[in-house]
């Protein structure tokens, strides 16, 4: 018996372990493939900068219609957009059975909006108006840092990202209660993007900090970015929901997201910021910051390097990616400070504090007939605006040090030594920070000095991870509460639910091979010396990282996307044929278009979502060549005008001259193979 007993253990911890394997590579598959998406979206950002210097336009209305989207000076002008909060002009009709609510607001009119977005109801635009536009009026009057006390209530709740997800909102607002005069919240940032009730929980928690302004503080996330938006997701929820008005409330969401507050401290011991710290992190200089004139999407990787600061110490400390900051910004510090009759180059310092002085590092600066003014705004503007970036952009790293976040493509990894300094020069205890999807919904790190909290259940995946809040009384220890929203996963075995997310997540992986399929091949033409079609497993690993850059374990993945493998040497020109097929609708477009685009389908979308200013979902061929034309110049590629119009041809079904946007993404949506032959 016992050695039966031994026998029952010894198997089942085997298969835990390999369950947990399992686990860890969906995982990591999943985060590497969102932050490969983040860095493509931050390249795409500094493309559109790119843009506005190198861009030839046929004609003016081109150079206006990019111009208008990108310039600095266009989203200082949104504040004038006030306007667009005149509710009274929009008549709510006799056939509205949505929720009504009344100003000032009051708990009742909060707990109504709960209860109609639970059944699926939707508030009018004009209520919409007014809301967003008394939520203005009282965020302008919010310092940039909110302090919280626990004297004046029992706990104080902190939950942190919610991407959408009304469902984990309810599940929270259930377990925990409705927010009140004992019960304060702190929400953590990224609201909006990936779920599909984005706007509904802008509108209940707008609405409960207009009702308990003391009570429930918001701060600001990386995604509450009106480019972020466009690429996932929310800014096509809003013109989707509020055809109309759209335009009016996705604009006037973008001057609340500018005032939202970025961090928040409780009894002057936890500091909660969206991401995190950096070496650099002064809390004195954030709470001085105009943080509604401040752009927060902004590359500091350094992607745009083209001064002399030598690259490897340009990554490799917060010095050097201000350097790399202010070398990009001289342009747009020249269209701010000169005119071409007042400009001359001339050699200088980093102007940045604490910058070793190094003739290695001087570049061309722009000056005004001697006067210093560039200098002055990259001191008073660039380097407090990369200190916003870093809050809300950075993650914790295990290793000591500070480092820039080339994952994400913005922000920084921050050590457990940065967090001790950061800490104790502010004199406080812990730090609370989102921002990253955990498993169990929350992470503790740097010795329990910083802890993640991520409330979004079922992220990735149905059953991939649990959401997670956080109480704190007045001794300040935290108190977790885990959950999940779905009750189907409550019914599912450990090797049932492992299954279900590693299918999905494999899906995506094969996607993204497939969308490389050209560079794949070249590369594994290279390791075919003697041009055989075969290649060894080993080489296929290494191939593969070089080309995808994911960091995912190849070689423990192969037995789920190699099927078959005779005397370990792969036919890789068989095997794309096992990843993925696509839509009947490309099969007359060529294939390297064809792979431009899967791998792309993101930045289309967003640069398609700009040039359909209207918001009809329709782009003209006109526009859609145009596209193109952009893209590849992003791409640096050259495209031919034959296989553009090709392809615009294809895709319009009803020939009128015009592509649906959606349609068109849909048309090249990847189809995994085995669903796809299950379907048939």
């Amino acid at each position: 018996a016992m050695k039966a007993a031994v026998l029952i253990q010894r198997w089942y911890r085997q298969y835990v372990a390999r369950m947990e394997v399992r686990r860890r590579c969906t995982w990591t598959i999943f985060q590497s493939i969102e932050y490969a998406g983040e860095q493509d979206q931050i390249k795409l950002q500094n493309f559109f900068t790119y843009l506005m210097d190198h861009f030839t336009p046929t004609n003016s209305n081109q150079r206006d219609l990019i111009s208008h989207i990108f310039t600095e000076d266009e989203v200082y002008k949104q504040t004038e957009l006030e306007y667009y909060c005149d509710h009274e002009t929009i008549e709510l009709p006799e056939s509205y059975a949505g929720p009504h609510i009344d100003f000032p607001l009051t708990a009742a009119h909060a707990a109504a909006l709960v209860e109609a977005f639970r059944h699926k109801q939707q508030l009018h635009a004009r209520y919409v108006l007014q809301l967003l536009h008394e939520t203005l009026k009282h965020l302008k009057l919010l310092p940039n840092i909110n302090r919280v006390s626990t004297c004046f209530c029992e706990e104080i709740t902190i939950c942190g990202d919610l991407h959408g997800q009304l469902d984990d909102l309810l599940l929270i607002f259930y377990k925990n209660g409705l927010p009140s005069v004992e019960k304060l919240y702190i929400f953590n940032g990224d609201y909006v993007d990936r779920g599909k009730d984005s706007i509904e929980i802008l509108l209940i928690l707008f609405a409960f900090l207009l009702v308990y302004p003391n009570e429930v503080h918001m701060n600001r996330g990386n995604h509450e970015d009106y480019i972020v938006n466009l690429r996932y997701g929310f800014t096509k929820e809003v013109m989707q929901k509020y055809k109309m008005h759209g335009r009016k409330i996705h604009k006037l969401l973008q001057i609340v997201f500018s005032w939202m507050p970025l961090a928040t401290v409780i009894d002057q011991k936890v500091l909660i910021t969206h991401g995190g710290i950096s070496d650099t992190t002064d809390l004195d200089i954030i709470a001085k910051v105009d943080r509604h004139k401040v752009l927060v999407f902004i590359d500091a990787s350094n992607s745009f390097f083209t001064g002399e600061c030598p690259r490897r110490e340009a990554r490799t400390t917060s010095q050097g990616r201000c350097v790399a900051l202010w070398k990009r910004s001289w342009r747009s510090v020249a269209g701010k400070w000169a005119s071409p009759n007042h400009m001359k180059m001339a050699s200088s310092p980093c102007p940045f504090p604490n910058q070793t002085r190094n003739p290695s590092m001087s570049v061309n600066l722009i000056t005004l007939n001697g006067s210093r003014n560039p200098i002055l705004y990259l001191r008073k503007v660039c380097w407090p605006r990369l200190k916003i970036v870093d809050i809300l952009w950075s993650d914790p790293m295990h290793q000591e040090g500070c480092v820039p976040n080339a994952v994400r493509g913005g922000g920084c990894y921050y050590g457990p030594d940065v967090t001790e300094k950061v800490l104790s020069r502010h004199n406080l205890q812990l730090l609370i920070r989102s921002h990253e999807c955990k498993q169990d919904g929350y992470e503790f790190c740097h010795n329990r000095k910083v802890l993640t909290i991520f409330s979004a259940s079922n992220y990735y995946e149905l059953g991939s991870n649990r959401g997670a809040y956080v109480k704190l009384g007045p001794d300040l220890i935290p108190h977790l509460v885990q959950y999940q929203v779905s009750r189907t996963t409550r019914k599912l075995t450990m090797k049932q639910r492992v299954s279900r997310v590693e299918r999905s997540a494999l899906r995506a992986l094969r996607e993204q091979l497939f969308s490389h399929k050209s560079d794949l091949i070249s590369a594994f033409e290279k390791y075919d010396k003697n041009k055989t079609g075969r290649i060894p497993l080993n080489d296929w690993a290494t191939v593969v990282e070089s080309v995808l850059q994911l960091g995912l374990p190849w070689r423990v993945l192969r037995s789920q996307l190699v099927q078959s493998a005779p005397e370990g040497l792969l036919e890789y020109h068989a095997w794309f044929h096992d990843l993925a097929i696509e839509q009947p609708t490309a099969e007359h477009v060529h294939q390297s278009l064809l792979e431009t685009l899967y791998r792309n389908r993101s930045n289309l979308e967003t640069i398609f979502r700009i040039i359909d200013s209207d918001n009809s979902g329709l782009v003209s061929f006109e526009e859609f060549c145009q596209t193109w034309k952009l893209l590849s110049s992003h791409l640096n590629m050259e495209i031919s005008n034959e296989a553009i119009s090709d392809l615009a041809r294809s895709i319009d079904f009803n020939k009128d001259g015009s592509i649906d946007i959606n349609e068109f993404l849909e048309a090249f949506r990847l189809v995994d193979k085995i669903h796809y032959t299950e379907r048939e």
